[in-house]
């Protein structure tokens, strides 16, 4: 797989039925390998090794309501009161970040109400506090700690 603008992270990939599959520790079970699945994999391992995140709190692949629709968030981070605290949406390294992939995570927005927006393509990530006071929004300059997340 492409190597991404992440630190480097333990990965076990295995083939199954000629087909590379990757476990993913949030879910706890092998699922297709992907590039968006590189991406995903790579970045919550930098979210709970670098950034803090706790892993009891990450959840991957949530089903959502929108508009009568189902979606399905890539990761979810919630707060220690098990609210949804942050979005994160994952692209291909391959898929430039523009403003389609942010009006997608803006949607899911809707139903879910977060503080924090991220996406990344495993090479640019990008971040955004909401401030639903003021209805606007800012990027910030990288990813936040957890620790700074939660206490806002």
């Amino acid at each position: 797989m492409l190597p991404l603008n992440l630190p480097p992270c333990k990965v076990k990939v295995i083939e199954k039925d000629k087909k590379h599959q990757i476990f993913d520790p949030v879910r706890k079970r092998y699922v297709a390998l992907t590039p968006e699945e590189w991406v995903r994999q790579n970045f919550v391992s930098y979210l709970i090794t670098e950034k803090g995140y706790p892993k009891e709190l990450v959840a991957n692949e949530i089903a959502i309501k929108l508009n009568g629709t189902s979606k399905r968030c890539d990761t979810i981070v919630y707060n220690s009161f098990l609210a949804p605290l942050v979005i994160v949406e994952y692209k291909a390294p391959n898929i430039p970040i523009n403003q389609t992939v942010f009006d997608q995570i803006v949607r899911y927005n809707m139903v879910l109400k977060v503080k924090y927006l991220i996406v990344t393509n495993g090479l640019s990530h990008y971040c955004c506090q909401i401030h639903y006071d003021t209805l606007s929004y800012s990027f910030l300059q990288g990813i936040p700690e957890y620790s700074v997340l939660s206490e806002k």
